[in-house]
């Protein structure tokens, strides 16, 4: 049993865990309609809760990667999360259709009436309401106080809108892998990010140089013969290359080169792929558990044009990336029309991203409060990163007055995650001391 403290907090692993409910309206642009829930756990360190000093700290808001992904859930006083109660307190706030806050899936989204319905619903879940939310549970929690952000991947693009719109609200900023490419659309994005997948393609196959090989055998067997993963859905070569996605973070490459080497197997029938390979891959494919992700993907790239499925249309002009290449190329963090036709969770979906491929969407970034930025911030600039490319970031931060990034190739975009070291040294970098 998790243990509590006299108040009803929870306490585990050296963190002291607080809940906090918010109203919000789905559309901040008619305050007086309909509303959504928002819930944040505020995290602080159990020494400070214990002996009250956790109200002398200031405000630290987490916005998780994504989009639509929840607030990471702690275990305890490691990793970043340790590093920031020493100075913080933290919110980790479930953005909204996330988490515990008003869910967005294909289930919930069915109640709201058809696919033009739900495609109006979903249009109000962008970075800048994101932004209106988080201010909404600013002024609920610090009144005119001024807090400080931590924006991982997404959640940087998320920082960047603030700072675009709402910068009296923030007292500093820390991106990691999140300076978003905020002067350019989603094509040129996609032809940015591609170029680095194929890179990531290369660095793949010269550290586990057998795994080519492999690929293409997986790639023919698919050609000749039906295999479905566990969820019934078929695996083809399109999504064989989809779990390239692995290739952008260093915590999952060797995971892929182990699913690689159990995938056939010998069966009554001949040679199958096997149960483990199948369910792996389903495991790294399956949009079940955030459909909201393949939703809303390509919006954040959409200012004042459709996007139009611009990462499809990009690949089409690069024919060493087709399923019938030689050799096969895997694929990166991509979302494709075909993927709402063969995943259960997403195909009640597919009408719905194809409107929202189709919308006209307003500005994600103001350039010239950029330009005119007086709020701390400083900025993880992943050098090698296959999701938010290193170029178009580094035009960013010349865009964004006063920004300092680091630039290092020592972690790549799943850094967060596995060390406290880059936000501490960002939090020293705010402070002026690095």
């Amino acid at each position: 049993m998790i243990p509590a403290d006299r108040d009803g907090n929870i306490r585990l692993g050296g963190l002291s865990f607080r809940d906090h409910w918010f109203d919000a309206p789905l559309d901040h642009a008619a305050p007086d309609g309909e509303t959504i829930r928002l819930y944040a756990r505020e995290v602080v360190a159990t020494d400070r809760a214990s002996n009250g000093s956790a109200g002398d700290l200031p405000w630290l808001l987490f916005l998780q990667g994504g989009p639509g992904g929840k607030a990471t859930r702690p275990e305890g006083a490691s990793g970043w999360v340790g590093r920031a109660v020493r100075d913080f307190r933290v919110l980790l706030l479930d953005q909204r259709g996330t988490g515990r806050s008003t869910p967005a899936t294909a289930t919930t989204l069915a109640r709201r009436g058809d696919a033009r319905a739900q495609a109006d619903y979903l249009v109000h879940f962008r970075a800048e309401a994101i932004v209106a939310d988080a201010e909404l549970v600013r002024r609920s929690l610090l009144g005119e106080g001024r807090w400080h952000v931590l924006g991982q991947s997404y959640g940087g693009f998320c920082s960047l809108t603030y700072l675009s719109f709402a910068p009296t609200g923030l007292e500093s900023v820390m991106l990691t892998g999140g300076l978003a490419p905020v002067a350019v659309g989603a094509d040129d994005v996609y032809r940015a990010t591609y170029a680095t997948v194929e890179a990531k393609n290369a660095a793949f196959h010269a550290a586990f140089p057998w795994a080519r090989e492999r690929l293409a055998e997986v790639a023919a067997h698919l050609r000749e013969h039906e295999e479905r993963l566990p969820d019934g859905s078929p695996l083809t070569v399109p999504r064989l290359q989809a779990l390239g996605q692995a290739l952008g973070a260093r915590s999952s490459v060797a995971g892929l080169a182990y699913l690689l080497e159990e995938a056939f197997v010998d069966g009554v029938g001949g040679r199958r792929l096997s149960d483990t390979f199948l369910a792996g891959a389903w495991q790294r494919l399956s949009f079940a558990s955030g459909p909201l992700y393949a939703v809303l993907h390509e919006a954040c790239y959409g200012q004042r044009a459709p996007t139009r499925w611009s990462a499809q249309r990009v690949l089409e002009s690069l024919p060493r990336f087709a399923p019938d290449a030689s050799p096969l190329l895997l694929t990166g963090e991509m979302i494709y029309p075909w993927m709402f036709d063969v995943d259960p969770s997403l195909r009640p979906l597919r009408d719905v991203a194809e409107l929202l491929a189709q919308c006209e969407w307003g500005p994600l970034y103001d350039l010239d409060q950029l330009a005119a930025n007086d709020v701390p911030v400083a900025a993880a600039l992943y050098t090698g990163d296959m999701y938010v490319d290193a170029g178009l970031s580094r035009q960013t931060a010349a865009l964004v007055r006063g920004l300092r990034a680091w630039e290092t190739n020592e972690h790549e975009h799943d850094g967060l995650r596995q060390t406290d070291a880059v936000v501490d040294r960002l939090i020293r970098m705010n402070r002026g001391e690095e």
